[in-house]
């Protein structure tokens, strides 16, 4: 592996991005090819093997289609794949081969297009959805000091605009034209590595995460940072998703690496109103359909269901090795989860990613 893919794998892999009673949904033995989706002993989670390498995930504005991002393997693998899966079976209904790694994913309100990040080379691609071609890129131009391109990490698609974020030092958040794919703007000094992004309907603001423990506020009319905020101050941090609950004014965000911990904000302030002692803690999401906040743990292998009033762990699953990344379905009644294997030394797995849909009712 080329110096250029074992660290920004490494980094994607890391940072990209879960009591009442337990439900346990078990791993199947790895395969060469995908298995079929299979349901565990408890009626409402649904697990499928599907590929090495998968990130993460975005529905279909019809809720029809479930679209994975799909890195593949990173040991002597070219290009990526984009899945469309049953939202409900899991089953497989199309896929885009690529010929960049596919990360994190957006789709166009009409669902005409879905948007992937290519991190490993920086750029943007546009999948027409009609027959998985890539219709559009952007490269960035961006290098850090060994000559690579920044990472291109997360994105967020408003009001016709894609907000993606470099993992640079210092770090920058791109915005681009989502039906030209044009670049109209470049938000620097966004500090180190831009880890986590979200629109607020409360603030109509966009809040970004880094690797420094900041939170910035963006205006989206004219894409500038208005406000830095440092929630936990000198101590460590590398602040990863976000989360929003709009009827409070609550900001959720993780951190599963140095301070171990989600926060809970105020957004218009950034005060630390609390700070969950739940552990590590990755992927966030708040459902105001059932007044419940999930997160991930990639350490302990499980997913979380707490409260969201009084942060009491409602339920866990245990997904073991890796959960990462989370979606909640339109309705609230449904949490998809990608579950990742660990890396070897090689930047081999020992069997392909899986896919997890729980019913929440």
């Amino acid at each position: 592996m080329t110096k250029k893919l074992s660290a920004l794998a490494l980094l994607v892999a890391v940072s990209l991005s879960g009591c009442a009673a337990q439900h346990t949904a078990t791993t199947t033995p790895a395969a060469d090819a995908p298995k079929p989706a299979t349901a565990p002993v408890q009626t409402n989670v649904v697990k499928r093997d599907l590929a090495d390498g998968l990130y993460e995930m975005v529905l279909s504005p019809k809720g029809d289609a479930l679209y994975v991002a799909s890195a593949e393997g990173f040991k002597d693998v070219q290009g990526g794949v984009v899945y469309k899966l049953d939202p409900k079976t899991l089953k497989t209904l199309g896929r885009s081969h690529t010929d960049l790694k596919n990360f994190a994913l957006a789709i166009s309100p009409d669902g005409s297009t879905v948007y992937a990040t290519n991190s490993l080379d920086g750029g943007i691609s546009a999948i027409s959805t009609a027959d998985g071609k890539v219709k559009q890129r952007l490269l960035f131009t961006e290098r850090n000091k060994e000559g690579y391109p920044y990472g291109a990490r997360q994105v967020l698609l408003h009001n016709d605009v894609l907000y993606i974020g470099g993992v640079g030092d210092p770090a920058v958040v791109w915005v681009v034209d989502a039906k030209t794919l044009k670049l109209k703007k470049t938000i620097k000094n966004a500090g180190q590595w831009v880890t986590g992004l979200m629109w607020s309907e409360q603030t109509q603001r966009i809040y970004v995460a880094n690797g420094g423990g900041e939170i910035l506020v963006l205006d989206p009319v004219r894409n500038r940072i208005e406000k830095r905020w440092k929630p936990l101050g000198d101590k460590p941090a590398l602040l990863l998703n976000l989360a929003e609950d709009k009827a409070t004014g609550r900001l959720f965000v993780t951190d599963n690496s140095k301070a171990k911990t989600t926060l809970v904000l105020d957004i218009r302030t950034g005060e630390v109103i609390k700070q969950l002692d739940v552990g590590d803690s990755m992927g966030v999401k708040f459902n105001p359909a059932r007044n419940e906040l999930y997160i991930t743990q990639r350490e302990s292998g499980k997913v979380l269901s707490l409260d969201a009033t009084t942060f009491a762990v409602k339920q866990s699953w245990d997904l073991p090795p890796n959960p990462n990344s989370l979606l909640l379905s339109a309705d609230g009644q449904t949490l998809y989860v990608t579950v990742k294997q660990a890396f070897n030394k090689d930047h081999s797995t020992n069997g392909p990613d899986s896919v997890v849909r729980i019913a929440l009712k």
